[in-house]
């Protein structure tokens, strides 16, 4: 709950559901760097919205007997704080915690909800952070694929983040038969927070001041974190490419990422590393950040995992009534952004088809486009979903 994607993926709809009289209890594993650093805040948040909150270390290091051991702890801690409140519902949020769903399920009859997020153990794979080619991985992979099924097959109801994945998923061999219940729910996106009407100018001054953005610029901004999935230098290469046609342009990244491994990359590739900006800021000053760019852009590697992939970025972009230029092949981020007449997708990254999509702000309507984030990444939609799901679960 201390990373960033707990505060804006989980805690919002835990919070919501309280609102709505649902009594929560969150078993969480945190990094211990981060929870030293922000456990206070969040901790206050749970005291604020009168949920119950768990925390447990994370290891990163250990290797698959470390994440044994976390399994155990998660079990026995589940087991224990059932033993004292008997809950009606475990919502287990990933594969590792539904290990532990699908076992209190079976041992004490407990409904258990699979929100699987994505392919996990696919992913895994897909990332290059599990081999085929080792017997170890192999076997874990095999594993987690069955226990896939189980899940799948036995949960009470199951979320998914894109209906490209779930499309995916139902035509699975494995499933045929088994019919479980399953529901799209897409990462939300908090739209009192992600709302253009709300900046004043005066900090828009302010922020451009600071970071050393002139009012000429053009502003090609990317949000959130570099890593895996995200495909830098296909976006360094665009920007190259918008930089040629218009001298003004600069690169405005919000991320925690260290700024030397972004402008390393820039600069690999012959670009002025003055025209890249890189800025990083806790959740709630992202929208002030995003109100500067002209357009966005992130591309993700379209692997087979990421059909059922959500990007959290878009529904954030779209909030504030910035277009945008993405990829095809992940999740239904294309289907969105066509529809919603949110940008443009390309569908082949190369020079020639980055100089198709040079896109300005004043080509979209703006209102247009946070009319579609309403519409599809409402957070109080994804709320309504998760009770409603609740309450099929018990009929």
């Amino acid at each position: 709950m201390t990373d960033p994607l707990g505060q804006s993926q989980v805690l919002p709809y835990v919070f919501g559901l309280r609102k709505r009289g649902y009594e929560l209890h969150v078993l969480s594993f945190e990094k211990m760097d981060r929870y030293r650093e922000h456990h206070k805040t969040i901790l206050n948040l749970f005291k604020e919205n009168d949920v119950h909150w768990h925390p447990q270390d994370y290891q990163l290091i250990g290797g698959i007997k470390k994440t044994l051991k976390q399994v155990r702890r998660m079990h026995k801690v589940t087991k224990y704080l059932n033993d004292i409140h008997q809950f009606d519902i475990l919502h287990c949020r990933s594969y590792i915690a539904a290990l532990v769903g699908l076992k209190m399920k079976r041992k004490h009859g407990t409904k258990f909800i699979f929100d699987m997020r994505g392919f996990w153990a696919d992913e895994r794979i897909d990332a290059k952070l599990w081999s085929l080619d080792s017997g170890v991985y192999k076997r874990i992979y095999k594993y987690f694929k069955r226990k896939e099924v189980e899940f799948l097959s036995e949960a009470d109801y199951t979320v998914i983040l894109t209906h490209n994945g779930r499309d995916e998923m139902l035509s699975w061999k494995s499933l045929q038969g088994k019919n479980p219940k399953v529901e799209v729910i897409p990462c939300c996106v908090n739209l009192d927070l992600f709302d253009p009407t709300k900046i004043q100018s005066d900090d828009q001054a302010e922020l451009k001041n600071k970071l050393g953005i002139k009012e000429e610029n053009f502003v090609l901004g990317y949000v959130g974190s570099i890593g895996t999935w995200y495909m830098l230098d296909e976006m360094l290469d665009y920007f190259k490419c918008l930089k040629a046609e218009n001298a003004k342009a600069i690169f405005l990244f919000v991320s925690g990422e260290k700024p030397e491994y972004i402008k390393e990359a820039a600069e690999k590739k012959g670009i002025d590393v003055n025209s890249i900006i890189v800025a990083s800021s806790l959740h709630s000053g992202v929208p002030l950040h995003l109100s500067l760019f002209d357009t966005a852009i992130f591309f993700i590697r379209p692997t087979y995992s990421k059909k059922a992939s959500s990007p959290v970025k878009q529904g954030e972009i779209m909030a504030m009534g910035i277009p945008l230029i993405c990829n095809a092949g992940v999740g239904d981020t294309d289907a969105i952004v066509i529809k919603y007449k949110a940008g443009n997708v390309i569908d082949e990254l190369n020079d020639a088809t980055y100089r198709e999509n040079f896109i300005q702000k004043e080509a979209f309507n703006s209102q247009t486009i946070i009319d579609g984030a309403k519409d599809y990444f409402s957070l109080e939609e994804g709320v309504d979903r998760y009770e409603q799901i609740y309450k099929n679960v018990f009929e």
